[in-house]
């Protein structure tokens, strides 16, 4: 693989390409964008409020201006009239939401349906799916409401068998779809799936999603900016909140550029959230980095040789699975998960496992060149399933975190659902409603030994014939 001339972590200056949300003490401040393709092919940035430039006073204070935090002022703004003030440490969406693959999926976590009837019940599962359906209008009508530019792609999304033993367990759970949730899964021979969707040489077949979208993640994240903007948020660039207090029931968020005193704080800084931001948010997530490469522009006889046919998102069964698509300007994007920590981030195997991936899928790619080389962390929870919830009744601050990398889509209700919640208007009597993320307690210095130990046993199980 050639790897001159990517555009990776370490060209980019005023950048830290190792930042570890358990080892670092904060995400930093007004650190430059990963070099992604979305930022590269994003134009310039919105303007933004700058940075806390003295003491305020703000009804309400957003930490993280990522998809969530930015829809949560979007609605606190525009449903409520409410004075909101975003507080980004970096620049806006710096963390997962210019990082991701621009995939939107019908999900709200890491478990599928059949996984949520196992946890809870039918009755439950239904009513969760209602709530990532609605959550789906939701996502649609803000890029089209708001005529946010980021080349959204519809057409599903295929989940694909990347072995044989894999296709009995698609085929129950579109047999679930169908019969339980009337939702429409489709399955798709392997040679229905190659001839018709891409000529992916892992292929054993595949279920097709009736809804699914591919965006440009840093044009939608630009979008929202705009459209909080609009509305009468406030979005502080370079302003991380470093100390915390509580007193009196008001709220004291320490800045570099002053103190921000809040009536109520909503949290919306996924895996990027520093351990010791709050009490009710230390060791709720297990960080977990995915990396993302891009290709140059793919010549006509590669292009056939792939034989991609559709531009929504592509997602294979492997637990570590690899998600990939074909990007409107005839680029392969594709990515998955990497190092156990950031300071192994920038390890050549993880490029070289993730080109051997991609390469499986389609050989003629094996020596393609890349233009883009990126990694970011995702916020898993140790249910595998987010939270929107206020954890403290006695205390005026919310989160909404843990969609373990199915936020794209998700994030923009789970913002308005905290929005709401902040403004005492009650949440659907959901499981991810209301409980708060669990917590590892006693388990929390030994997470990244079991995480090493499952991530062999998930390799080994993934590859098997």
């Amino acid at each position: 693989m050639d790897q001159n001339k990517i555009k990776t972590a370490r060209d980019q200056e005023q950048y830290d390409p190792l930042f570890d949300p358990l080892t670092n003490k904060g995400p930093g401040c007004n650190q430059a964008y990963a070099p992604t393709y979305w930022i590269d092919t994003a134009g310039q940035p919105p303007e933004d409020d700058g940075p806390v430039a003295c003491d305020l006073d703000v009804e309400v204070a957003v930490i993280g201006s990522g998809y969530t935090g930015l829809s949560c002022a979007l609605h606190l703004a525009k449903d409520h009239g409410i004075d909101v003030h975003v507080l980004e440490a970096n620049q806006v969406a710096w963390g997962c939401s210019v990082r991701n693959g621009g995939q939107a999926q019908i999900s709200s976590g890491r478990l599928k349906r059949s996984e949520w009837i196992a946890r809870w019940d039918l009755d439950t599962a239904k009513a969760l799916h209602r709530e990532v359906s609605e959550a789906f209008d939701l996502f649609r009508s803000l890029i089209k409401d708001h005529e946010i530019d980021c080349n959204p792609q519809d057409g599903g999304h295929y989940y694909v068998a990347h072995r044989q033993w894999m296709m009995p367990k698609l085929e129950k759970e579109a047999a679930l779809l169908n019969d339980s949730f009337s939702y429409g899964a489709k399955i798709l021979s392997a040679e229905s799936y190659r001839n018709e969707i891409a000529n992916d040489h892992e292929a054993q077949g595949a279920m097709w999603e009736p809804d699914g979208v591919a965006i440009h993640a840093a044009k939608y994240a630009f979008g929202l900016m705009e459209a909080a903007r609009n509305a009468g948020a406030k979005i502080h660039t370079a302003s991380p909140v470093t100390h915390w207090e509580t007193k009196h029931g008001k709220h004291y968020l320490h800045t570099p550029g002053g103190i921000v005193r809040a009536r109520k704080v909503c949290v919306a800084t996924s895996a990027y959230i520093p351990r010791n931001l709050h009490r009710k948010t230390k060791d709720r997530l297990m960080p977990v980095l995915s990396n993302s490469v891009v290709t140059r522009v793919l010549t006509d006889d590669e292009l056939a040789a792939c034989g991609i046919k559709v531009t929504c998102p592509l997602t294979d069964t492997r637990v570590l699975r690899h998600y990939f698509r074909l990007l409107p300007d005839n680029r392969i994007q594709i990515g998955s998960r990497s190092s156990i920590t950031g300071s192994d981030a920038d390890n050549p195997k993880h490029l070289a496992a993730l080109c051997e991936g991609l390469a499986r899928k389609f050989p003629v790619l094996r020596d393609v060149k890349l233009d883009y080389s990126w990694w970011g962390w995702v916020d898993v929870s140790h249910d595998m399933m987010p939270r929107i919830t206020q954890p403290d009744l006695q205390e005026q601050m919310f989160y909404a975190m843990g969609y373990g990398g199915n936020g794209v889509m998700y994030s923009a209700m789970a913002g308005k659902r905290m929005a709401d919640l902040a403004m005492g208007v009650p949440t659907p009597d959901l499981p991810i409603c209301g409980s708060e993320l669990p917590h590892e307690g006693i388990l929390t210095p030994f997470r990244r030994l079991g995480q090493r130990w499952l991530y062999q046993w998930y390799h080994y199980r993934d590859e098997r014939r």
